[in-house]
């Protein structure tokens, strides 16, 4: 079946590829049309209201499509809240942590010993700064290589043709553009009675500037950020609670898979406050005392810590941009209303990222700008959400994309599952981290791929292979018979698509 599959794909692959041949002659058309006749009043044919992933690529991508294009951006630094306080920075002390955390725990079983080992934590964060500086400086490369102008300052429209920008140098300016694009992304959600100072009561972005490892860490919050921070500074020796309202971290996540990570994330001695809401906050002292209860109502206590940090989700940013006075509708969540095209209640205004519905990811945001400009010069674009991987950078990493098993059985489908943990993996075991799992959903009759969750070092690499199966339909045996490398870590993904339509070997 899966040998007929790929000759079958194999075909339509290469008719495809006349169809795609077509499209670029006519596409090219397009544009070219779009380019010639776009010398109207306005000065661009594209600006961009946000530098971050979503709107530097859409302002890179109008650009190479032939689109005069203008990008605004009010940091003063490219890469949005992902590379200067988000995605980058909190990669960059992941890593430099689970090096410590490494060297401390696991080297003396390597046969690697060490003395005097200790955290110079200012040299931690410059690198983690260093990393950062050299990927802004990159993006503005990228922009002059590509000729895209960029002016650094606030925008507010002033029509639906007209941004007027505060700079950062103190000036004002009136950019004009045919068609105009929100991209300014997200903000920290703040909590009834809470204050955020970046000292004791901390984001993300204070977490990733503490100058002393906090000796207790509470964390509000068990998603993503929350759990990922609280990482960083448990392996630097942090005692890390993690508060959250809700009955499980990370919702999204698949339910078995789920639990696993718990578990794990407790033997690293991460402690979980469940169904719990914090009620109060005192500051008063040295450190923070902050009074929770159960979500349900009962007894009150008290957590003491040095610092707080508030990881409770993040809401679309459009504060000051003068939506209302040009009439852009937005939903109860505060989110951009778009049609398929990207296109909000206003011509020529189009909004991506974290604006509009959909996951919260920069690659997310990414896929968004390149597909909303392709609208813009005459093309095609198209974004699958339910394509979208998804990746938790602790370690073990989980990773996933397509539907959780608990979908799976709400939509009414006959399905299979398949499993594979790493303790059997070869490579896993000879590195000796081998904690962790493969689990593939498949659609029963079909053997069609439904999802596919990674709990494993790296698993945020190791997902692509189930995102490429998944966009393009198909089988968990079409997996099973590739051939993998081996020893690798994805032998495992492979085992575990044995396991869903047949049955693994190793295990």
């Amino acid at each position: 079946m899966a040998m007929a599959n790929f000759a079958k794909r194999k075909v339509l692959s290469l008719s495809g590829s006349v169809a795609r041949s077509d499209l670029l002659r006519s596409s090219l058309y397009l544009s070219s049309s779009f380019r010639r006749f776009s010398t109207g009043s306005d000065d661009n044919d594209v600006v961009v209201i946000g530098g971050g992933p979503g709107g530097y690529v859409a302002a890179i991508k109008a650009a190479q499509l032939g689109l005069k294009t203008t990008c605004v951006e009010k940091r003063g630094a490219l890469g949005g809240t992902c590379l200067n306080v988000g995605c980058i920075p909190s990669k960059a002390l992941l890593h430099s942590s689970h090096m410590y955390h490494e060297a401390k725990h696991a080297f003396a079983g390597h046969g690697v010993k060490i003395s005097g080992l200790e955290v110079d934590l200012p040299a931690m964060l410059a690198q983690k700064d260093k990393a950062v500086s050299n990927l802004t400086r990159g993006i503005e490369g990228l922009f002059k290589k590509n000729k895209v102008s960029y002016v650094k300052g606030s925008g507010k429209f002033v029509s639906p043709t007209e941004v007027a920008v505060d700079t950062l140098e103190g000036g004002t300016a009136t950019i004009k553009g045919k068609n105009i694009i929100i991209a300014t992304g997200s903000d920290v959600k703040s909590l009834p009675g809470i204050t955020i100072d970046e000292k004791k009561i901390v984001s993300s972005t204070g977490a990733l500037a503490l100058t002393e490892i906090p000796k207790k860490l509470v964390v509000i919050g068990a998603g993503y950020i929350g759990l990922e921070m609280g990482s960083v500074w448990g392996r630097l020796g942090s005692e890390v609670t993690v508060v959250e309202f809700a009955p499980d971290i990370v919702p999204s996540m698949d339910a078995e898979v789920r639990k696993l990570f718990q578990r794990t994330l407790e033997k690293q001695k991460m402690k979980f406050m469940l169904k719990t809401k914090v009620v109060g906050v005192d500051t008063s002292g040295e450190g923070v005392k902050l009074m929770v209860e159960p979500a349900a109502g009962g007894e009150q206590t008290t957590l003491e810590a040095d610092v707080v940090l508030v990881s409770a989700g993040r809401v679309p940013y459009t504060a000051g941009l003068g939506l209302e006075a040009i009439g852009v509708q937005t939903d109860k969540a505060g989110r951009i209303t778009v049609d398929h095209r990207f296109a909000t209640s206003v011509p020529g205004v189009f909004a991506i990222g974290d604006v509009i519905p959909g996951p919260m990811l920069a690659h997310k945001a990414e896929e968004d700008g390149v597909a909303c400009v392709e609208f813009i010069a005459g093309k095609e674009g198209h974004v699958d959400y339910d394509m979208v991987p998804g990746v938790v950078y602790t370690h073990p990493e989980v990773a996933y994309v397509g539907k959780t098993e608990d979908q799976v059985k709400a939509s009414g489908i006959e399905y299979r599952v398949g499993k594979f943990p790493f303790l059997a993996n070869s490579r896993a075991k000879a590195i000796d981290d081998a904690e962790g799992v493969v689990k593939i959903l498949a659609e029963k009759e079909s053997d069609k791929i439904l999802g596919v969750h990674i709990m494993s070092p790296n698993a945020g690499e190791l997902i692509h292979e189930a995102v490429l199966a998944l966009q393009y339909g198909a089988s968990s045996e079409d997996i099973a018979r590739t051939c993998h490398a081996h020893p690798t870590m994805s032998e495992a993904v492979k085992e575990a698509a044995m396991a869903t339509y047949d049955k693994p070997i190793h295990i």
